[in-house]
């Protein structure tokens, strides 16, 4: 082989290696910065803070730090003294407005009771006064016509104060209806407090960092307990900007935990904004724009939540919020 042909055969050669070499970095570099796949994924879940819904020590703590439970299950109980002590005097209340309710009924009969006499009496006195009226000449003196319409006038009067008597038995009873209800009110709330003393699991989970200890005070409101929502665990991969075009909602994603562990899901929803750090709002309310130029401009990552499958999970896979994965997604699946 002559050494002009050998020339030109390591020319060729060369040339070949460096446009193989190009096409592959190309190649490499549309993987990287435009293919629809990230390590930056994170497996999250729903942390639920549970509060109690009154105030006490705790006298009992049910479960374990990092315990499977399920929804219902007791977590931790409440001092319960005092509000079965609330609980026997909103009984008595209510009792005590019970009774005052059947008083308030009685006195309802007994004023009607009054009304029908008075009623009675009105009529007979009319009636005397009527034929004292008939009655002509000398045998009726004006004194006894005047003695009967006093009569009938009097019991006219009776009449009129037994009916307000009755009004007044029945808005008197009314009054203690009302107080009735509101005894029995103030009894259910008394038993909901004494139910709520025990705080209970409110989904299916696992207790993690658990801190709260027998002894300890609990404030209604003030969460003591975080429990690790086992249905509710998602991806979230965040994606380069110059990524998003290729990403469709309900696409399928293969997921790799760090663990080693394959998963499978499904794009539920993409972000639609994330914080500009480069833009804060000054105290005026204006923009505060940073006055420096970073020469070198990385992608914003967005957040992409994909839902995992049914049954992508298999028996003995532990899943825990924070875990780290790559998300590929399948594009046009």
């Amino acid at each position: 082989m002559s050494p002009k042909t050998q020339t030109l055969l390591r020319i060729s050669i060369t040339s070949v290696v460096v446009v193989i070499a190009a096409l592959v970095a190309v190649a490499m570099w549309r993987h990287y910065m435009y293919s629809p796949w990230t390590r930056e994924g994170r497996l999250r879940a729903e942390v639920v803070r549970v509060a109690p819904d009154v105030s006490g020590p705790v006298t009992s703590v049910a479960v374990r730090d990092n315990q499977l439970i399920r929804r219902g299950d007791v977590l931790y109980t409440i001092d319960q003294a005092r509000y079965r002590n609330a609980l026997a005097q909103a009984q008595a209340n209510l009792s005590a407005a019970q009774a005052a309710a059947r008083a308030a009924g009685a006195s309802i009969q007994a004023a009607a009771a009054g009304a029908e006499q008075q009623s009675a009496n009105a009529s007979r006195y009319q009636q005397q006064y009527e034929r004292r009226q008939r009655i002509g000449g000398s045998l009726i003196s004006e004194e006894a016509r005047s003695d009967a319409l006093s009569a009938v006038q009097a019991a006219r009067a009776g009449v009129a104060q037994a009916r307000a008597s009755r009004q007044q038995a029945s808005a008197s009873q009314q009054q203690a209806l009302a107080a009735v209800e509101q005894a029995q009110a103030a009894l259910d709330t008394a038993a909901l407090n004494l139910e709520r003393t025990q705080v209970r699991a409110p989904v299916d989970g696992y207790v993690t960092n658990l801190e709260v200890r027998a002894g300890d005070y609990a404030s209604a409101g003030a969460a003591r307990l975080a429990v690790i929502d086992t249905a509710s665990f998602w991806v979230y991969g965040y994606f380069e900007e110059t990524k998003l075009a290729q990403l469709r909602v309900g696409e399928g994603a293969q997921i790799q935990l760090m663990s080693g562990q394959p998963l499978h899901g499904h794009i539920e929803s993409i972000a639609h904004g994330i914080t500009d750090a480069d833009s804060p709002t000054g105290s005026d309310l204006l923009a505060n724009v940073n006055p420096t130029y970073n020469w070198v401009r990385l992608a914003q990552r967005i957040p992409v939540r994909i839902k995992l499958d049914p049954g992508t999970v298999g028996n003995g896979v532990v899943l825990a919020n924070g875990m780290t994965a790559t998300v590929i997604v399948e594009a046009g699946t």
